[in-house]
């Protein structure tokens, strides 16, 4: 059994990039309400500060900063994925990890997760999760997408509604402040 070394700091803060097991699926932006309850469940259960996220079809991206005395971040995963996943079929050809572990094998198992260092590595990622749907190509402009905390930021102040737009082939807006 593999045994990952995950950080360990409470109150700090973090990128994470969870995927759907079917890259090719689109069940995040469909069932988008469903994740959305999944989440706010999760936020309730074991409270956590949303900095940014953004939900596309197969995975989603978001920075998280934990509360001043809890440092555990997985539990909030696995409660986010597991309440978006009841009610939902399972995916065919489950191995026989996958139903002893009662999974329906709708998410990869692991997520990616990076503790944020600074301002402006926070700056960065916080950059990518909102550019993201642009990266992907399934927005000309990061405004376009409507999954993306992105417009909370635009509402706030924090970001003009022309950042992150896609040009012909040339991105203004990755990683510049506007």
């Amino acid at each position: 059994m593999s045994r990952y070394r995950r950080a360990d700091v409470p109150c700090a803060t973090y990128f994470f990039t969870l995927t759907l097991a079917n890259r090719s699926s689109r069940l995040l932006v469909d069932e988008i309400d469903r994740l959305r309850d999944a989440y706010a469940a999760a936020q309730r259960e074991l409270p956590f500060e949303t900095v940014a996220v953004c939900v596309l079809p197969d995975h989603l991206h978001a920075v998280w900063t934990l509360p001043l005395d809890d440092a555990d971040f997985s539990p909030r995963w696995q409660r986010i994925k597991s309440h978006f996943s009841r009610g939902l079929p399972a995916a065919s050809g489950l191995g026989a990890s996958q139903r002893r572990k009662r999974e329906k094998g709708l998410w990869q198992r692991r997520f990616w997760e990076h503790q944020i260092r600074d301002d402006d590595d926070l700056q960065r990622h916080v950059d990518y999760v909102h550019f993201n749907p642009v990266k992907h190509g399934l927005v000309q402009r990061a405004a376009d997408w409507p999954h993306s905390s992105f417009h909370r930021f635009v509402r706030r102040g924090w970001l003009p509604a022309d950042w992150g737009v896609a040009v012909d082939a040339d991105v203004r807006g990755f990683g510049e402040r506007v």
